[in-house]
């Protein structure tokens, strides 16, 4: 099955997102593991939670996100040529990439940006987790409003275009 030039750079960019993404994966696990042992050892088992979880998260998200997703899309676009559905055009395939990946590369980012901005600030004295949270990103709710919901709809926008495109092709045959 030949494979048009469009189709194999989403295939590469993909599966290069996908490696780096592995390794941010298991750095942040190793970070996560590093970093949370400075914590102070008398903390109550809320705050302890609190503070740790943002940053555990972290590890998840980039194996989901930055992983399997990529691999999930690549993937579906193989089998659609595999089972004779037209490939989709290289406009739906270059919007999918640059809608996802850098949304999720943003994502993961922010995940780790307010983790570390906990566990720092629980090392620094702070053992108001509430307090920590609003103060993330300088305070500024809309601000923080903001930079979550953007790179989160980029996503969900590449993932919905991908999809319809996707389910009318299998509808379809190629020429």
């Amino acid at each position: 099955m030949p494979l048009s030039d469009d189709i194999r750079t989403f295939h590469r960019t993909l599966l290069r997102f996908a490696l780096v993404m592995l390794a941010v994966g298991l750095l942040s696990g190793i970070s996560f593991q590093e970093s949370t042992k400075k914590l102070p050892t008398a903390l109550e088992a809320g705050l302890h939670l609190a503070t740790r979880l943002d940053l555990a998260l972290v590890h998840g998200h980039a194996f989901v996100l930055g992983v399997l997703l990529p691999l999930a899309l690549s993937w579906m676009t193989y089998l659609g040529g595999v089972l004779g559905a037209p490939a989709l055009s290289g406009r739906t395939l270059r919007w999918t990439r640059w809608l996802v990946l850098p949304g999720i590369a943003v994502s993961v980012l922010l995940m780790l940006l307010k983790g570390y901005h906990l566990v720092l600030g629980v090392r620094a004295g702070s053992m108001d987790p509430q307090a920590l949270h609003a103060a993330f990103l300088g305070g500024k709710g809309l601000l923080r409003i903001l930079v979550y919901a953007i790179p989160h709809t980029a996503m969900g926008v590449g993932i919905g275009l991908f999809t319809v495109a996707f389910w009318r092709s299998l509808n379809q045959r190629s020429a």
